[in-house]
């Protein structure tokens, strides 16, 4: 399991999207991990899914973060 918050963030991605950021830039990847992690950290209704299953709240943090992006 990754431990980095750019590996997290590929981890939690569904196959297409992780392809395509696989694709981008470190820097750019960088920063879309970070926007992921401030999204886990801010939705008050991803800390209840957290609670019930954490790989869930990270699948839909960074769902939301690749709907933003296109």
């Amino acid at each position: 399991m990754p431990t980095d918050s750019v590996g997290r963030f590929l981890a939690a991605l569904d196959p297409r999207h992780r392809e395509a950021v696989a694709d981008r830039s470190r820097e750019e990847q960088e920063r879309l991990a970070a926007a992921w992690e401030e999204e886990l950290a801010a939705d008050d209704e991803l800390d209840t899914l957290d609670e019930l299953s954490p790989p869930a709240a990270e699948s839909e943090a960074a769902r939301r973060i690749m709907d933003r992006e296109s």
